[in-house]
């Protein structure tokens, strides 16, 4: 009964804010939650049982080198091998692969000696930190050290010793951003090469006293585009499945140290005006500091936070009428971000699909520093972010400084997530501030997350999200909320989804992101993806369709539909892929007031029809020179457009990268022609792995 009254208030809750149809959903998803847990055991599939593996505890000096020569490394268990994932699934691997785990009081040491045949064709293009490793050969690990199968630290390297970090979060979503404070080195031989890491403890969060953490790694040989992991080696199942992990046991006696993170900065600007001769020099000091106030909960301080201490944001053509997402990049509001991530980022299209174009983020802290395209001095943040057993906690309080026009502001976000089964959650989330107005708006609201990577005792991946969004901004009453849910079914051979969601016209959340408003959006789409047999020279076909629909909410017409139907894309065992062969894009638009869609083309209000199509080809990333082209052409909007973007990289292994990119529209409309192009080319030279300039 006590189940059964909390659903009813949960019912009336969300009746009263977001609207009847996703009440009905979480009602019922609560209470099937306890018919989930008890009916888990009875299915009857066949699961490979969880690997596990002791960690050998060693007291004498471990010297990070890259040479496991050492006698701990010799002496202590390999925790297995590891089996083939793709090009055939639970084959045996076509290279050895041994792995040891030790630890002492402050690290967690791993040693990998990756055995090859043709140790000359081992693949190393880059070793600057955080570059990607798509092109090379390559070990990934991820540490679950909460053992909730959700959330995990990730590290990776490959021959050249390149150190590459990041969080994984929500079972599959991730964070490239983060950095942690760890080694690796590496060392090639005659045998192939081996990997020697060391992750210092204070740089993890972990429950006190407890000895047993999620553990997965995976070993990609580029060349033979073969995938190789301990545990989870299965077509459908993603390496970010943190579920899928095995075990790592014996962790006792760990000690954390301080758990105290200082990273100061200086940012400066010097501004010479032509017109008087005027200079102007100005410096800004900074600081970030990360403290673990106990293992599992870690405080984040920011003061004087600075754009200039990250990197520039990739520019993009936006030929829409909404918004376009950036990323956040500063370390701050990074740190832990995934405990704020919402059920609305859930599902995410296959590489080359359009997004839906109705992003929700109910808190999105780029909008904290930033007011029209300006950058507002942040004085100073806190955040407390960690875990309570399986509850998850984030809190974050900001201040910003009073500049003209603008007065000085304070940002709230809280948010809760009790995580329950393996892969499920219901959570909450609440923000206060505005950076724009001088009165008061906050946002609340509910989600939840219902996955599973055995639906029906099959061995095959299903999610389901949910959620509820209310803005609250002063002299706005009513049609302010946003709710919706999607389902999805991402596995190798067949993938499928819905995705609905209402979006209303006042709902406004002040320091969230909103893409388009007084819509009703769905989405249904199915791919099937077949790998056909390695003599065919083809290493995997997709085939996908895609159908979006946009109505209006005060009247009910359409405003928009699309199809993406992609006919051929087909990934080649050389590694080259022909991303597309003529994907049409039926596009239907009503306009209900001009568009000013380039400076001075302004397309009349009503409706329009239009196809492109769209070619794409990719050169494998495993050669030194390596280029992509893509044209789409055909209709577009009242007249025709061909789209031109092609890329062109060279390496010279390990250290340095050039590329060269280009992104052009060619229109032709009865409203003018225009063209809309960027050009950008980027040099990256590394002294080491621990720096790099670009």
């Amino acid at each position: 009964m006590k189940k059964l009254s909390d659903s009813s208030l949960v019912l009336r809750y969300l009746s009263r804010r977001t609207g009847f149809l996703l009440a009905v959903v979480c009602a019922w998803l609560w209470n099937l939650a306890p018919v989930l847990c008890v009916s888990a055991p009875q299915q009857t599939s066949p699961r490979e049982p969880v690997r596990s593996v002791v960690v050998t505890a060693v007291t004498s000096e471990i010297v990070i080198d890259g040479s496991l020569d050492e006698a701990p490394w010799r002496q202590a268990p390999k925790i297995g091998d590891l089996v083939q994932r793709i090009p055939e699934a639970g084959a045996k691997p076509t290279e050895k692969t041994k792995v040891t785990l030790l630890y002492d009081e402050d690290n967690l040491y791993i040693g990998v000696m990756c055995y090859d045949s043709e140790p000359r064709r081992v693949l190393a293009s880059q070793m600057a930190r955080d570059a990607s490793l798509r092109a090379d050969d390559r070990l990934e690990i991820v540490l679950d050290t909460f053992r909730d199968q959700s959330n995990a630290f990730y590290f990776s390297t490959n021959p050249a010793g390149a150190l590459v970090d990041g969080l994984v979060f929500a079972n599959g979503e991730t964070n490239d951003d983060w950095d942690a404070i760890w080694i690796v080195q590496t060392e090639q031989t005659d045998e192939g090469w081996s990997a020697e890491f060391a992750i210092p403890f204070k740089t993890l969060s972990f429950p006190a006293g407890e000895t047993v953490w999620g553990f997965n790694i995976s070993r990609t040989i580029q060349r033979k585009l073969e995938e190789n992991r301990w545990t989870g080696a299965r077509f459908q199942t993603q390496f970010f499945q943190i579920s899928e992990a095995g075990e790592i046991t014996n962790l006792e006696g760990l000690a954390q140290g301080v758990g105290l993170d200082v990273r100061p900065f200086v940012a400066g600007r010097w501004l010479h005006r032509t017109a008087n001769g005027d200079d102007a020099v100005v410096g800004k000091p900074g600081l970030d500091l990360f403290y673990n106030i106990t293992p599992s909960l870690k405080l984040s301080v920011t003061a004087n936070t600075d754009f200039g201490e990250t990197e520039v944001d990739a520019r993009q053509i936006n030929l829409t009428r909404f918004s376009i997402f950036f990323p956040e990049k500063r370390s701050f509001f990074l740190q832990d971000a995934g405990v704020f991530n919402f059920a609305t980022t859930g599902i995410d299209p296959p590489g080359g699909i359009p997004g839906t174009g109705a992003e929700v983020f109910p808190f999105f802290s780029r909008k904290i520093g930033l007011f029209g395209g300006k950058e507002v001095p942040i004085d100073y943040g806190a955040k407390l972010t960690g875990k309570v057993g399986r509850t998850e906690i984030g809190m974050l309080d900001v201040r910003t400084r009073e500049v003209s026009n603008l007065d000085a502001k304070n940002f709230f976000v809280g948010r809760v997530k009790q995580n329950f089964l393996e892969q499920s959650y219901v959570g909450a989330i609440i923000t206060g501030g505005n950076p724009s107005a001088q009165w008061s708006s906050s946002t609340t609201g509910v989600d939840m997350r219902l996955a599973t990577s055995d639906f029906l005792g099959s061995d095959r991946n299903m999610v389901f999200n949910a959620f509820g969004l209310t803005s609250n901004n002063e002299g706005v009453s009513e049609n302010s909320s946003s709710y919706g849910f999607g389902a999805q079914y991402p596995n190798d051979k067949f993938v499928a989804e819905v995705q609905w969601r209402e979006i209303q016209e006042n709902f406004d959340p002040a320091i969230g992101f909103v893409q388009r408003s007084n819509v009703r959006m769905l989405r249904l789409a199915g791919s099937f993806n077949p790998r056909p047999r390695r003599s065919t020279g083809i290493q995997q076909m997709f085939h996908d369709v895609f159908y979006t629909r946009f109505t209006r909410l005060d009247n009910g017409l359409v405003e928009s539909w699309n199809i993406y139907a992609t006919v051929i894309d087909w990934h080649l065992n050389s590694g080259d892929s022909l991303h597309s062969l003529l994907d049409a894009n039926p596009t239907y638009e009503r306009l209900f007031e001009p568009f000013e869609i380039s400076a001075g083309v302004v397309l009349p209000a009503g409706e329009y029809r239009f196809t492109p199509w769209r070619i794409f080809f990719t050169s494998a990333q495993k050669r030194r020179l390596q280029g992509s082209i893509g044209l789409s052409f055909g209709n577009f909007w009242s007249g025709t457009a061909q789209m031109l973007q092609t890329g062109l990289s060279y390496k010279l292994p390990p250290r340095f990268l050039i590329s060269f990119n280009t992104n052009q529209t060619f229109a032709n409309l009865p409203q003018g022609n225009f063209i809309a192009r960027i050009y950008s080319a980027q040099a990256n030279y590394a002294v080491s792995s621990f720096l790099s300039f670009s």
